[in-house]
């Protein structure tokens, strides 16, 4: 095709030039003051976040966050333990366990060379140059084939897996619920000595009136053999300050899972209810299709809701361990 044929085109179909890519951001963490020891501890820990992501990654979510405090508050899952984060984004919790003597620490992200080029100048930003050795940022579709993040375990540490599994913000994403779940039964170590390996699942959920579609992740868990336990629960204010909806989302959570049962998810975001329920069956649990959404009416209503034997928590977020 002639330059001229080139020309004809272009005035013919006309573009708008195209607005630039927005330029990365830093969002900084600040340590709990209770955990650090003395001058030469850590204090801080800059995140850049890409400008601009189809996959989110231009946020740092309050589950992550609440994720970095909490692996600070326990360190007996990962110190001088192998640990994997799945969709890691900026990548906090990962710079956290190496930061806290994880004995490997493998971030990984959709195979885009913006995602983990992003992960790697975090680490060179924040980690010392013997906690960068610890620690690999890569690649990584969830659900494929693990040989590369097994062979990066085995070659650095001689164990064949990871003792901690890290899923930071990532259960919204309800199509891929099997494929992280497969991953993670492929990489996990198995059991040896007192500390169970494990994975450690934090969320909010971003979409309340789907919020039974986020909680279908433990219900596939659990069927697939997994132990699902609630270990802690944070209140943070809204991230998006032009949200219109109620910052708090009030969850009725069940005391106790019978198998046989139905158990009733009450779910209200600003003037909207939700109501799900629950079956189990041989200790498989399924969530009902019937979800019914509707408008709130007087106060009364949902104080009437509440008067069911299950407990009641303001809840913008929790953590699943399993």
């Amino acid at each position: 095709m002639s330059d001229s044929e080139d020309e004809t085109l272009a005035s013919m179909f006309p573009e708008p030039p195209r607005p630039p890519s927005p330029s990365p951001t830093i969002s900084t963490y600040s340590r709990n003051q209770k955990f650090i020891k003395g001058p030469e501890d850590w204090k801080e820990i800059k995140i850049r976040l890409v400008g601009d992501h189809p996959l989110w990654g231009q946020y740092l979510w309050n589950a992550a966050r609440s994720f970095a405090t909490y692996l600070d508050e326990h360190r007996d899952l990962y110190e001088n333990r192998n640990v994997l984060e799945l969709g890691a984004a900026g990548a906090l919790p990962s710079l956290v366990a190496a930061k806290n003597k994880a004995r490997l620490v493998v971030s990984t992200d959709y195979p885009d060379d913006p995602l983990i080029d992003n992960i790697d100048h975090n680490i060179r930003l924040n980690l010392t140059p013997e906690e960068q050795g610890r620690t690999v940022a890569k690649g990584y579709i969830w659900g494929r084939q693990v040989d590369e993040l097994v062979e990066i375990s085995s070659s650095k540490t001689g164990q064949r897996g990871y003792d901690l599994i890290i899923l930071s913000d990532l259960v919204f994403n309800h199509s891929q619920h099997d494929a992280l779940l497969s991953t993670c039964e492929d990489v996990i170590s198995p059991p040896s000595g007192p500390l169970i390996p494990s994975v450690l699942v934090f969320y909010s959920h971003h979409r309340p009136h789907l919020a039974h579609r986020d909680m279908e992740f433990f219900s596939k868990a659990g069927s697939r053999g997994w132990k699902v336990e609630r270990v802690v629960e944070e209140r943070f204010p809204v991230m998006f300050p032009e949200d219109s909806g109620d910052e708090v989302v009030d969850v009725v959570w069940p005391q106790k899972l019978t198998c046989g049962k139905v158990l009733y998810y009450v779910t209200r975001y600003g003037n909207l209810i939700m109501c799900a329920s629950l079956v189990f069956y041989s200790n498989q649990f399924y969530w009902v299709v019937d979800v019914k959404v509707s408008a709130l009416r007087p106060s009364s209503d949902w104080n009437m809701l509440l008067n069911v034997p299950f407990s009641f928590a303001k809840d913008c977020g929790s953590c699943i361990k399993f």
